[in-house]
């Protein structure tokens, strides 16, 4: 699949999403809109629009990243604890510093996402049985840990309401003054662009790293700051997303190969795709309510998980 034709599939469904809601709004009205749908517009739609997108490409570029250093297609930042890390994080910001703004929050998560995110891969390199597999299952167990740690607190400090809200994924509540800090993802998309190429180099292990002369300890703790740091903005933002970072690296791989930089652009829009897909179905199932979008990726995203393994499994036998 070629990226000349996702990007278009990427405006259509935009288009699309802008205009399904509770309130009308058609396409023929768009040069003659009420004060009523130009706040609608302006203070829901479009930021919804573009948190979707944004949220949708820089988690995929986790997963892709990850999966890269781990050397092991089933990691995602579900799969490795940094989700669940993040939101324990957001906890002992709530508890510790409740008048604290979005960036206070985002700071503390993604120091708390950094934190478990790097146990996970020390763990990894203890674990001797490398089965692709026994891997992820061993970082759900670690992020389950975390969440249950989480929610004791949470339960104890009456902030289990609270943390609700971070559990999972939903765009609902995404207005315009409450969704900016997502753009701190742009740049370190670029930046994760830049270094694709270390990032490659640095999946082939750290032997073959040093042996080209590259600080193979750098590019790997770089490349964990970038998707800590993201995956602290989008959860303090949307919410939890699950499996997004995990199937659509491996999708992009099925038909692009596992060279980062070859790969990441189609990672980024087919990311942003996906999530545009669910969240559009979740507007339209049960119009005029909405299914979170935690829900429907999480529906949509277990299936092809489910389809991944099995491929997997055809393929070794």
């Amino acid at each position: 699949m070629k990226l000349r034709y996702l990007i278009p599939l990427l405006i259509i469904l935009s288009i699309i999403s802008i205009f399904i809601g509770v309130i009308d709004l058609n396409p023929q009205d768009i040069f003659n809109l009420t004060e009523e749908q130009k706040e609608i517009l302006v203070t829901s739609r479009i930021p919804r629009l573009l948190s979707i997108i944004i949220a949708g490409m820089s988690m995929s570029i986790c997963g892709l990243i990850m999966q890269q250093l781990s050397r092991n297609k089933f990691v995602s930042p579900t799969t490795a604890g940094t989700m669940d890390s993040a939101r324990f994080g957001i906890l002992i910001a709530l508890m510790i510093f409740p008048a604290a703004g979005p960036i206070q929050k985002m700071l503390v998560a993604f120091v708390f996402a950094l934190l478990g995110t790097f146990i996970f891969m020390k763990i990894l390199e203890k674990v001797k049985f490398k089965d692709p597999i026994f891997i992820p299952l061993v970082g759900l167990m670690f992020g389950n840990i975390i969440s249950s740690i989480t929610t004791f607190f949470a339960y104890k400090n009456d902030l289990i309401q609270n943390m609700s809200s971070w559990l999972q994924g939903n765009f609902a509540l995404i207005l315009q003054g409450r969704y900016e800090i997502l753009f701190i993802g742009i740049p370190l998309i670029v930046f994760a662009y830049i270094y694709a190429n270390r990032f490659t180099i640095a999946g082939m292990g750290e032997d073959f790293s040093k042996n080209l002369g590259m600080n193979h300890k750098l590019v790997v703790n770089i490349g964990l700051v970038i998707v800590a740091i993201i995956t602290s903005v989008v959860i303090l933002t949307v919410g939890m997303i699950p499996f997004l970072g995990l199937i659509i690296p491996n999708i992009v791989s099925i038909y692009r190969g596992d060279h980062l930089k070859n790969s990441l652009p189609h990672t980024a829009v087919l990311g942003a795709i996906f999530v545009l897909v669910c969240d559009v179905l979740g507007r339209i199932v049960i119009y005029p309510y909405e299914i979170a979008i935690g829900v429907t990726v999480g529906v949509i995203g277990s299936g092809i998980f489910l389809y991944l393994l099995m491929r997997r499994s055809a393929y070794a036998s």
